[in-house]
């Protein structure tokens, strides 16, 4: 918080006219910016009115427009004064509002009015573009870890519950992270309630106010995980490597003090239908943590700045989250156009921007698995060491790879006739199949030995399921030998071994 407030501070000495602070905590950053700037006089406008918080004089019931208009009529009435409007991101796509605030900000840049700036404060960024060039947006920072442990005491000793011990203080701080002030107080309170104490037990509560957080988001998925690595047919250097960052990940603590970095994520590239996707799920189970989804067309809003808001959001929710896996799917869709000219482009380029940023910078337990088709597409900057882990390669799958994804889809459909079926065929008949086309032969043909009222599914209702499809060489071969080249001649690593 010393952060927000130290930016809060500079950006009013510099005469910037509109600070837009985004947030959820509405209640606290008011607080905070009375706090900052308690020797300046505050004034402030809400849905109920207007309020002079020096004169102890109030407008119930005063538009903001209103409100804007009898400031202008009147310069002194803003000199050395703060004003803060909550709830006005309402009344942005107003013109009568847009024109008055910036004539406000017009005055001063100008200097007419001295020592004064106008904070919004919302939980959602909407910038008309009239206001663009005098807005700055600004952010709060999550609570440190040793303001979590101070919330958690203060709320124990005015509770009048025995102190906790140490470890377990230190893994309910951990847990709490991301959380706000008032959802940390509220937490406990219903761990209380429960059982009249806080314990291990109580940590389920965290994940749950976890979950909601994401489902009311609207910007992140979370994703039920049902698959495992066992579910992953070859693609064994991938495999190890994940297993290998498991066990990092699961004892995080021991491995910083041993001097390893916190693993920030992978980029597994290739062929479509080959298991990318499928990696991203196995990871999340491996590292027994949860899977958010990472939905890039809901990050694009209308407003001036907001998308860029929203992947500060979708962000801030995943380190929230984390430990988590991240996963971003079709990741040169995501960033398509980037350098590009027009007002699309340039807000892509932005949030490629952002997340670059975050992405080099990040040491939380948000674990990155993006996943992307065609690597041509990607910005370069985006393949350098040290913003992903490593990069994996993944291509169609060999004959050992082929076999052993016959294997586990005839085994999770008709275990009983595995034994009996005659692999080799099948593997001798699919060469250019991806991973998905083999599952595709095999729940097609599992659903015609039914249909056709057999008792068993037997190697020629397989093979004929073959010969009726079309394998992804054939379908997309130019595309492929192209996607192959690169990947080869950039010298990613193989996924297979």
């Amino acid at each position: 918080m010393k952060n927000f407030e130290t930016r809060l501070t500079r950006y009013m000495d510099a005469g910037f006219p509109l600070l837009y602070v985004d947030t959820f905590e509405e209640e606290k950053a008011a607080e905070t910016v009375k706090k900052v700037f308690r020797s300046y006089g505050l004034l402030e406008w809400n849905i109920r009115g207007f309020f002079d918080h020096q004169s102890h004089a109030s407008m119930t019931g005063q538009s903001l427009a209103d409100t804007l208009d009898l400031l202008l009529s009147d310069d002194s009435s803003l000199r050395r004064k703060v004003l803060v409007l909550r709830g006005a991101h309402f009344f942005l796509d107003d013109p009568a509002v847009t024109e008055r605030l910036k004539q406000i900000a017009q005055k001063i840049n100008r200097g007419d009015i001295e020592d004064c700036s106008v904070f919004i404060i919302a939980p959602v960024v909407k910038i008309p573009v009239e206001l663009e060039s005098y807005l700055t947006i600004l952010t709060m920072d999550f609570l440190t870890p040793e303001e979590i442990k101070g919330i958690i005491k203060s709320f124990i000793s005015e509770s009048g519950l025995s102190p906790l011990q140490e470890d377990f203080l230190d893994e309910l701080t951990m847990t709490f992270k991301g959380l706000s002030e008032t959802e940390i107080n509220n937490i406990l309170a219903l761990a209380v309630a429960d059982d009249g104490e806080i314990n291990h037990q109580d940590l389920s509560l965290i994940f749950e106010q976890k979950q909601q957080m994401i489902k009311k988001s609207g910007i992140l998925d979370m994703v039920t995980v049902n698959e495992s690595i066992d579910d992953i047919g070859g693609l064994e250097n991938l495999k190890k490597w994940l297993q290998r960052k498991a066990e990092v990940f699961k004892n995080i603590t021991k491995a910083r003090s041993f001097g390893v970095d916190v693993p920030k994520g992978v980029l597994i590239a290739g062929m479509p239908g080959c298991g990318k996707s499928l990696n991203a799920k196995a990871a999340a189970k491996l590292f027994g943590v949860p899977l958010l989804r990472m939905d890039m067309g809901r990050l694009m809003g209308k407003y001036v700045g907001e998308s860029e808001g929203n992947m500060r959001r979708a962000i801030a929710l995943a380190e929230a989250s984390s430990p988590c896996v991240l996963w971003i799917d079709e990741l040169e869709k995501a960033f398509a156009g980037i350098g590009g000219q027009g007002g699309g482009a340039e807000v892509t380029t932005r949030l490629f921007g952002n997340f670059l940023t975050w992405l080099q910078e990040k040491d939380s337990l948000a674990f990155v698995v993006a996943t992307a088709n065609n690597i041509a597409d990607l910005p370069p900057e985006l393949l350098r060491k040290g913003r992903f882990d490593e990069i994996f390669y993944v291509g169609l799958p060999n004959k050992e790879e082929r076999e052993k994804i016959f294997s586990i889809h005839i085994g999770k459909r008709r275990k009983q006739d595995l034994s009996s079926i005659d692999l080799s065929t099948l593997v001798s008949k699919t060469e250019g199949y991806s991973g998905a086309d083999i599952e595709g032969v095999v729940r097609d043909s599992v659903e015609d030995a039914f249909a056709s009222r057999k008792n068993s599914l037997v190697t020629d209702d397989i093979v004929r399921a073959i010969n009726n499809t079309h394998s992804l060489s054939e379908i997309m071969k130019d595309s492929l030998e192209k996607m192959s080249k690169i990947y080869k001649d950039r010298k990613f690593k193989n996924a297979s071994a």
